[in-house]
């Protein structure tokens, strides 16, 4: 490790005088122009990382739903995980450490990793459609390069792409091919071959208009429609040429609950968001009223658990299946999963690591944020014994065994993909014959509001059970109870944010209607 030349460089990617940031679940985020220091060492961060696990690390710049002006980093671990929990805390520590004190952080972080300095590096890149982008990515390589480490840039690519192309390249290509070409074959086959089993449920020929957040998704739908079918027409609005998640994408339709700007809907009319760097979905229409209806990460969670649960039915196989929601997760779509479908249900705290990490611990573990994001996990014995079953089983038991072995490889395993979502539902509506009002009508959901106060400091209340009972300050949590206890199916939560001073608030009951007190 080149020391000298490693300071020389970073004098290039000077760190801004009392800047603290904090690597999270989505890495680190803030405006664009005060990251080139920050990509520059994240850059030296993934060589070390390479180096330490032996394999290839992945390095995304995108700041996904967040304004155009602001930008972003993170990093990819070797199965397409999101980065491990204490190389998150290498990452802050690398970030903030002033310019003096960075080759020492480096040496500290390499000693305490017991990284092997002369082990081979290689980094592969992707970047989102800011103007920012590219000349932070050049920051990246920058850093790869100065620490020796190879490299591949393949540009343009949405999040899960990425996540795609690093899991593909350290499996030796079990995965899938580590090309963009790949990714689009994979897919693409796997919803012809499964959507081949819908010819007699429901219209030949399905439209779909997707809002693409004017990000990467838009480009990388574009490039992806040639290898679709007929039967999907897929119509791209919010493509590219205005300005990045501005009024329309995943993140605007959820937060407003309203259709985006740019999209001409018609009643009843099948239609979905992806947001900036497209690893989140959400499906909405407007009914004959004129009224908008949402159809968000539970209900998508609903759809997929209960289609896998009747194939498993059906194949005759007892393999473990579960939903991890958070607490923001509505609680019609609980009762509906646990109640009806007879489907287990687990609660984790709030962020994708965190759901992700309990999805694991099943032979399909299904998991959704409300927000959108997403995925279905398979265990690698679940697999396995599905791609059997697929070859061994002949009559319905065999045509099961082969839908589940297409949703296997539907599925971006490595992290939420709003592509394959998008095909992995289009596809179950067509097989179930569903319309996405009948969709929607599988249960109502609770009338819930949330908010968010904004405080002194986060730190003074503390939570428990999955961030829904307080713990401190005594006396809160009886007072929530309190009020929840006077009203039908209602429940409320208070949890402080990750990110900035303020305290999350959240509450749902069976009806909106406010009892008031009289005027005086």
């Amino acid at each position: 490790m080149d020391l000298d030349a490693i300071t020389k460089h970073s004098a290039s990617h000077a760190k801004p005088d009392g800047l603290i940031l904090q690597y999270g679940t989505a890495g680190f985020r803030t405006k664009a122009d005060r990251l080139d220091h920050v990509m520059f060492r994240m850059g030296l961060l993934a060589v070390l990382r390479s180096k330490q696990t032996k394999s290839t690390i992945g390095v995304m710049v995108t700041a996904s739903h967040n304004p155009e002006d602001d930008n972003g980093v993170k990093l990819v671990d070797p199965l397409g995980e999101m980065l491990a929990p204490s190389w998150e805390e290498h990452a802050t520590h690398l970030a903030n450490a002033e310019e003096q004190d960075l080759a020492r952080a480096l040496v500290a972080i390499s000693e305490e990793a017991a990284v092997n300095l002369h082990q081979d590096a290689f980094v592969v890149i992707g970047r989102d459609t800011r103007p920012s982008s590219e000349k932070l990515s050049e920051s990246v390589i920058d850093g790869v390069t100065v620490l020796g480490g190879q490299f591949h840039d393949y540009g343009l690519l949405t999040t899960p792409q990425l996540h795609y192309m690093v899991c593909c390249r350290n499996t030796g290509g079990q995965y899938g091919e580590a090309t963009i070409d790949g990714y689009y074959h994979k897919l693409s086959t796997a919803f012809v071959e499964l959507s081949k089993q819908a010819s007699c449920s429901g219209d030949d020929h399905r439209t779909l208009k997707v809002d693409c957040a004017n990000g990467i998704g838009a480009l990388k739908l574009k490039e992806m429609k040639h290898y679709l079918p007929q039967g999907l027409s897929v119509q791209l609005f919010n493509d590219g040429t205005k300005k990045l998640n501005h009024f329309c994408g995943a993140d605007f339709v959820k937060s407003h609950q309203k259709p985006p700007e740019g999209i001409e809907m018609k009643a009843n009319e099948r239609c979905c968001s992806f947001d900036g760097d497209a690893d989140r979905i959400i499906y909405y229409y407007c009914d004959v009223d004129g009224h908008f209806h949402l159809i968000d990460g539970d209900k998508i969670a609903t759809l997929i658990s209960s289609f896998l649960k009747e194939l498993l039915l059906e194949i005759g196989e007892s393999l473990t299946v579960g939903v991890v929601q958070t607490a923001y997760a509505n609680g019609s779509s609980t009762r509906y999963l646990e109640e009806v479908m007879k489907v287990p249900v687990y609660c984790t705290k709030t962020g994708v690591k965190h759901l992700h990490h309990k999805a694991q611990e099943f032979d399909l573990g299904v998991y959704f944020e409300a927000n959108g994001h997403g995925t279905v996990l398979f265990s690698k014995a679940a697999e396995a014994k599905i791609r059997q079953l697929a070859k061994e089983l002949e009559d319905k038991k065999g045509k099961a065994a082969k839908m589940l072995e297409n949703v296997i490889d539907l599925f971006n395993q490595a992290t939420g993909d709003a592509i394959s979502d998008m095909l992995v539902i289009e596809a179950i509506l067509a097989l179930k014959g569903l319309t996405i009002q009948q969709w929607d009508a599988l249960y109502t959901d609770l009338p819930n509001r949330q908010l968010k106060v904004k405080v002194a400091d986060r730190q003074v209340i503390s939570t428990t059970d999955a961030e829904r009972q307080v713990v401190k300050p005594p006396g809160l949590q009886e007072a929530i109870n309190d009020l929840v206890k006077k009203y039908k199916l209602s429940r409320a939560f208070v949890r402080p944010s990750g990110t900035e001073d303020v305290v999350r608030v959240y509450a749902e009951a069976d009806s909106q209607v406010r009892k008031c007190q009289p005027c005086i």
